[in-house]
């Protein structure tokens, strides 16, 4: 009992360990990847200015000879951008070239994106990008302020938000407090603010569905690949199960069986206790069958439909899992069979790394998409590009022109969403 209970001891800390490093790392690269963002914020609000100041001269003709070099600015922002945006996630693939004449812009989709994107991201991505770079010089000084507040001028401001002064120890404890609120607030909201950071960019940059149909095609043939990939994993699964547990079952049995022929005559009661072996051999490779046919395509989905079978892996989750569907028609068979193997990876996943104590799965069905949540109250920080099993999510539901997204920050909640066709 004090051996499997120091080995519980051992696996926590490792595991508070684990979620320590994560937090930082993840807190860390948000906060570059604000302070990157500054830049070219910092750029979007000149381009802003000199926009407002092109719409006021526009009104004695002057401005619209300004007008092609702002929109040729325009687009090199924008470009640097979706660089800047590859550097620290998944690449932001851009458009055709916009036009720079000014009649041609005033009707492209593609410049009037920039433009909001310009808006958006001088505003609050500059907001945040400050954020991001006086966040943390805050919360060192402000931590460290009790160890040179004694040498500091007298009536000098205390903190780093300009108020208060130190005349003595209590004071200057007070500081650092607030310094460690100001950690406490990059750890917690660092990612999420990145994230709302590069949003903009994300939705506004991308090339959008009047784009040239080679870049579709080119995505489509990524999707084609990954799908194929994850198929062919799938395969390998498959034959790792039969090879490695059936296969070896059966070939039991038969040992098993032999033996008890030629012990028959002059054991019977040993012959009796082989075929025992043997039964019981067979009924588990009879199990493993059934859990291969199973991990193939489940028969409840035909059987009672999409909702039958969430409640099914709810029913048998290891967390406690509440489940809402409204799903009033049937999809396509992929499509269901995906939204299965996604809830059933994104509920194992949970019960091996969240240490969550209540999930929840939601699954709609509106306009033709097919969407999923599942959110858990979990310890929270994962990756969804670090090789775990939401990779194969992710690959299931780009194979089916699908869009997954992860938010989890660290100390959680975990939500994944899913957004599927119905009819793909």
């Amino acid at each position: 009992m004090a051996v499997q209970e120091k080995a519980g001891a051992d696996d926590r800390r490792a595991g508070l360990k684990d979620t320590a490093v994560r937090t930082l790392r993840a807190a860390g690269t948000a906060m570059a990847e604000l302070a990157s963002g500054l830049g070219t914020a910092f750029l979007a609000l000149l381009l802003l200015l000199w926009l407002a100041v092109t719409a006021v001269a526009s009104a004695v003709g002057v401005g619209l000879l300004m007008a092609p070099a702002f929109l040729r600015a325009l687009h090199a922002l924008a470009d640097r951008e979706r660089h800047r945006l590859g550097r620290w996630g998944a690449e932001v693939i851009a458009p055709e070239p916009p036009p720079t004449r000014l009649r041609a812009a005033l009707v492209d989709p593609t410049t009037r994106r920039e433009l909001r994107w310009l808006v958006r991201h001088a505003t609050l991505g500059f907001l945040l990008g400050l954020l991001g770079v006086l966040l943390p010089i805050s919360a060192v000084r402000d931590t460290a302020f009790p160890l040179y507040w004694k040498f500091a001028p007298t009536n000098t401001t205390a903190t780093s938000v300009g108020v208060g002064t130190a005349h003595s120890w209590p004071d200057a404890l007070a500081v650092a407090l607030l310094g460690l609120g100001w950690i406490l607030i990059v750890l917690g909201l660092g990612p999420g603010m990145a994230r709302l950071q590069a949003r903009p960019g994300r939705e506004l940059l991308a090339a959008g569905p009047e784009t040239d149909l080679s870049l579709r095609i080119a995505e489509l043939t990524a999707t084609r690949a990954a799908a194929l990939d994850a198929h062919a994993t799938e395969l390998r699964r498959i034959e790792r199960s039969l090879h490695d547990g059936t296969q070896n079952r059966i070939v039991s049995v038969t040992v098993l069986l032999g033996a008890a022929r030629r012990m028959v005559a002059r054991d019977p009661a040993g012959a009796d206790e082989l075929l025992e072996r043997a039964q019981s051999a067979a009924e588990q490779a009879l199990a493993e069958l059934r859990t291969v046919a199973r991990s193939i395509l489940p028969p409840v989905l035909a059987d009672r439909g999409l909702a039958g079978a969430l409640s099914g892996l709810a029913a048998n989750s290891a967390v406690p899992c509440r489940i809402d569907v409204d799903v009033p028609e049937r999809c396509a068979a992929s499509v269901e069979a995906t939204a299965y193997f996604v809830v059933a990876e994104a509920l194992t996943n949970i019960a091996k790394h969240s240490g969550a104590r209540q999930a929840t799965i939601t699954a709609r069905s509106r306009g033709g998409r097919l969407l999923l949540q599942v959110e858990d109250d979990g310890r929270g920080g994962a990756d969804a590009d670090g090789g775990s099993g939401l990779t194969g999510i992710r690959r299931r539901i780009a194979a089916l022109d699908g869009t997954l997204d992860l938010a989890s920050p660290p100390g959680g909640p975990t939500t994944l969403k899913v957004d599927l066709p119905c009819g793909a």
